[in-house]
């Protein structure tokens, strides 16, 4: 089905719902977005489930079709609240989580314990102990510190807890510095190559309160080449031949993590679903082969591969400031509070009008965000048309991390996020208030002001 909307060049990073509204707006899940802001106010974040769920079924068609024992765990660090958790259990995901946070969000939405997989470089005794006291499918175990204290707190309880050696393969995604972990120099994981990993396999077959189950690698994110899967395929493959030789090593299961790639702008155009599967299977079968390996199950983690594309932000232009002959900055109600993303990692998005989304590009403008700081822009260089005062802007692709990463910055408060689906618009989290704020405050504070 055909929209007016095909004809933008930035068409691949809107949700896949996105249309013109009957008064020529733009509409997602057949929801107007200035009357969403007008209902909810700005900031806004607007969720398509219809996206979210769409993409969760074709990574599970993708890996499923292609491997018999696959399972996609969404990487919950992207977003997560209760009903985000609860459509990724309805659509049969499991969960990677970082956190008790996470873990006890994911749980209190209706994610089955044993499809969660708990991540994470330095947990501590009482997430590990929260975690086998929820019965989690797996803990994947970072370090040795960890791996001595996840087989006493086991031990403690009688339970036998599988685990996943996650292992650094020094493998390079080329993506940016602050989000690789497969690296050596990378405080992730058991490195192959200083003989950490292979004694991390040793310790774990020796504790008897843990039951190793495999290997996991996570090379980083966002991943634009499908190369460095690869290779890690290759590497891993041939570590567990090692161990098995070693240590007899039973390579049952394997995760190659996530860090799946998604388009920001007109010019990014990532690989497809279909394309890492095909391509990270056939690796991993040739690699199997070479080393006289049986098949593993695999486990993929896509957090800003499944949630990114269906979440658009929108704001409220405001004030316009020109500097002739060297750049004009349009503000809006939002910015790094709400999105840390551009000011932290140098991220680029694409802008449009809500009310004007057809209009020519008449300009180049910075979108600037509302906050105390030089660094608090949204998009440099934005192509737009001339935005009046009052009008609204969105800003595509704003699902993962977004979020996530927010904060109450000069005591911002974060905006809400509201699902659309086949016309109707419910409200799955509130806009935070003052009193939200003020609500940790020991007020009157104790033994006087």
């Amino acid at each position: 089905m055909t929209s007016p909307l095909d004809a933008l060049p930035f068409r691949h990073v809107l949700p896949h719902t996105a249309d013109l509204s009957p008064q020529g707006r733009l509409a997602i899940g057949g929801c107007d977005l200035r009357e969403l802001a007008e209902r909810y106010g700005t900031p806004l974040y607007v969720f398509d489930e219809e996206d979210f769920r769409q993409t969760c079924r074709e990574f599970r068609r993708a890996f499923e079709s292609r491997w018999p024992e696959a399972r996609v765990l969404y990487a919950a660090k992207a977003h997560l609240s209760r009903p985000i958790a609860r459509i990724a259990a309805e659509e049969g995901l499991g969960m990677d989580v970082v956190s008790g946070g996470e873990l006890a969000v994911a749980l209190a939405g209706g994610m089955p314990a044993q499809r969660l997989y708990f991540h994470g470089n330095n947990k501590t005794p009482a997430e590990l102990a929260q975690a086998v006291d929820a019965g989690v499918g797996r803990v994947v175990v970072d370090n040795f510190h960890e791996l001595d204290l996840l087989a006493r707190i086991a031990a403690e309880r009688g339970v036998r807890q599988p685990i996943l050696l996650r292992i650094s393969p020094n493998v390079d995604p080329h993506t940016h510095a602050k989000t690789t972990t497969g690296v050596l120099d990378s405080k992730f994981g058991f490195a192959i190559a200083t003989g950490d990993a292979l004694r991390a396999v040793e310790a774990a077959l020796a504790a008897r309160s843990l039951e190793l189950r495999g290997l996991h690698v996570h090379l980083g994110s966002p991943i634009f080449e499908i190369e460095p899967y690869e290779e890690a395929a290759r590497v891993v493959c041939a570590f567990a031949a090692q161990a098995a030789d070693a240590t007899g090593f039973a390579f049952r299961e394997f995760s190659p993590g996530g860090g799946f790639a998604l388009a920001y702008t007109r010019e990014q155009h990532p690989p497809t679903i279909d394309e890492y599967a095909e391509r990270l299977t056939a690796a991993l079968d040739e690699a199997l082969a070479t080393h006289r390996l049986e098949r593993p199950s695999i486990h993929i983690e896509p957090g800003r591969a499944l949630v990114g594309r269906a979440m658009v932000a929108v704001y409220t232009v405001g004030a316009r400031k020109e500097i002739p002959g060297v750049r004009t900055y349009v503000s809006v109600d939002g910015g790094m509070a709400d999105n840390i993303r551009p000011a932290m990692y140098g991220s680029r998005y694409e802008a449009l009008s809500v009310d004007r989304p057809l209009a020519a590009e008449e300009e180049t403008v910075t979108l600037a965000g509302k906050y105390c700081e030089s660094g608090d822009i949204l998009i440099r260089d934005a192509r737009l048309p001339r935005l009046r005062p009052g009008e609204l802007v969105a800003l595509p692709a704003s699902g993962a991390y977004n979020l996530a990463m927010s904060s109450n910055y000069n005591m911002a408060l974060r905006p809400p996020v509201v699902a659309v689906r086949k016309g109707r618009a419910r409200l799955l989290q509130r806009r935070e208030t003052v009193e939200d704020l003020m609500a940790r405050d020991i007020w009157p504070p104790e033994g006087g002001a």
